[in-house]
C-alpha cells in the first residue's frame, strides 16, 4: 500500500510512522520547509493527568505507551517519564486534588496526593511555599522542536518513506490522489490530510462547515535553570481547565477563589517543563475569538513569572524566547479528534485541541486500524 500524508506536524508524522510500521510506502508532504505550527510551539508534554475519562483517557494512556516504545527506538525524541506535580496552597485547592485522587480511574493516571516534603524529594527545585501536591506518575515529556526531525530520520532509514517539503497541496486529483502547487500529482491507496490549524484552502473547500475552531496561546522559554526540574509542574489554575478535575470541590474553588484578574482575562494556567538544554518552557494563555491579535502581551508573561518564582523560591533565568501558537480544537471539546472521509480515498484528521502532542500516536493508530492499513 502507498499512503500520502499531507502535513509535517506530529499528527501527520505519526500517521506516517503507523503506515511504515505496517509495511507500507509513505510520501509525506509539508507546505513549509519544516513544520512550524503547534507541533513545535508546545510543551512537549505527554499529559495524561488532566484528560477526561473514557475515550480521551484511553487514548492518552495508549499514546503514552506508544511514545515510550517509540522513544526507546528513537532516542533523539528525548522521551522522559518524568511525571508531573501540581502544588496546592490552601484548603480549596487541596480539596480539588483530594477529589481527583478519589476518582475511579486515579490509579490509571498515577495520581497520588503527597505532602510538600514528599514533593520536594521528587523535585528538589520546588523550594517555594505550598502545602501539598498532586503527583501524576504517568505524565512524560519529549522535545517538541526536534521530535519530527528525529522521527523522519528513523522513517527514512526504512527506505519506504519520502518527505517533500515546500509543497502546498491544492486539490484532490482523483481517488487517493492530490495535486500540489508545483503541479505534481501524488497518488496512493489512501491520503490523510493532517493539516493541523491550517483550516483554509483545500480543507475549507472539502468541508465548508468543519466543526473545528482555532485557539491561540502565548508561551515562553528561559535560559538554562542551572539545576534539574525533575518533573513537569502545573498550578492549581490548571484544575479549572482540565476535565479530569471536575467535581463539587472544583465548583467550590470556582465560587470562593477567583483567579487573578490577568489570569482570568487570558484564561491562563501554568504548565512548565524543562528542556534537555536546561531551559524551561512556560505557559500558557487561551484566546478563542477571531481575528486573533497579532501581538503578544506582557502582562500574562509577568503573571506566569510570578507564579513560577513563587514555586521555585528563586528568580527565573533570563527569558530567551516568547512566542504565540495556534492549534485546532473540535468545537465539541469532548471529542478527541475530528476524523472524516472527505473524498474517495481521502481522509481529514484534525482538531485534537491541545492534545495533539499527547495523543498523536494513538490517534494515528486508530486511523490505521479504521482504514485497514
Amino acid at each position: 500500500m502507498r499512503v500520502i500524508v499531507v502535513g509535517g506536524g506530529v499528527v501527520g508524522t505519526m500517521h506516517a510512522w503507523q503506515a511504515v510500521e505496517r509495511g507500507h510506502e509513505v510520501v509525506q508532504i509539508e507546505r513549509e520547509a519544516e513544520a512550524r505550527g503547534a507541533s513545535l510551539r508546545n510543551f512537549g508534554q505527554i499529559w495524561v493527568s488532566g484528560r477526561a475519562g473514557g475515550e480521551e483517557l484511553d487514548t492518552a494512556l495508549r499514546a503514552r505507551e506508544l511514545w515510550e516504545r517509540i522513544g526507546a527506538r528513537v532516542p533523539g525524541l528525548g522521551f522522559r517519564a518524568i511525571g508531573s506535580l501540581t502544588p496546592v496552597r490552601n484548603a480549596h485547592e487541596y480539596a480539588v486534588a483530594e477529589a481527583a485522587v478519589a476518582r475511579p480511574d486515579a490509579a490509571a493516571r498515577g495520581y497520588k496526593l503527597i505532602t510538600a516534603a514528599e514533593a520536594r524529594r521528587i523535585n528538589p527545585a520546588l523550594r517555594g511555599a505550598f502545602e501539598a501536591a498532586l503527583w501524576c506518575e504517568r505524565d512524560a515529556a519529549v522535545e517538541p522542536r526536534t521530535a519530527q526531525l528525529h522521527l523522519r530520520e528513523a522513517l527514512r532509514s526504512t527506505g519506504r518513506y519520502t518527505f517533500l517539503p515546500g509543497r502546498e497541496v491544492r486539490d484532490v486529483a482523483g481517488p487517493g490522489a492530490v495535486r500540489d502547487d508545483h503541479g505534481d500529482v501524488h497518488r496512493g491507496d489512501a491520503v490523510v490530510l493532517a493539516t493541523g490549524a491550517w483550516l483554509s484552502g483545500l480543507v475549507r473547500e472539502l468541508v465548508p462547515d468543519l466543526p473545528v475552531r482555532r485557539v491561540r496561546l502565548q508561551m515562553m522559554q528561559t535560559a538554562p535553570l542551572g539545576e534539574p526540574l525533575t518533573t513537569s509542574v502545573a498550578d492549581a489554575d490548571s484544575f479549572r481547565y482540565y476535565p479530569a478535575y471536575q467535581s463539587a470541590a472544583l465548583d467550590a474553588l470556582a465560587a470562593e477563589q477567583a483567579q487573578a484578574p490577568i489570569a482570568a482575562a487570558h484564561k491562563m494556567q501554568l504548565l512548565m517543563v524543562q528542556r534537555l538544554d536546561g531551559g524551561l518552557t512556560i505557559g500558557d494563555t487561551h484566546e478563542y475569538e477571531h481575528p486573533f491579535a497579532f501581538d503578544t502581551l506582557e502582562d500574562p508573561y509577568d503573571h506566569l513569572i510570578g507564579v513560577v518564582e513563587s514555586f521555585l523560591g528563586r528568580p527565573l533565568p533570563k527569558i530567551r524566547r516568547r512566542w504565540a501558537g495556534v492549534y485546532a480544537q473540535c468545537t465539541d471539546t469532548t471529542r478527541v479528534v475530528h476524523r472524516q472521509q472527505v473524498a474517495e480515498g481521502v481522509w481529514l484528521v484534525t482538531g485534537p485541541g491541545g492534545r495533539g502532542m499527547t495523543c498523536s500516536p494513538a490517534i494515528a493508530e486508530t486511523t490505521a486500524n479504521e482504514l485497514g492499513w
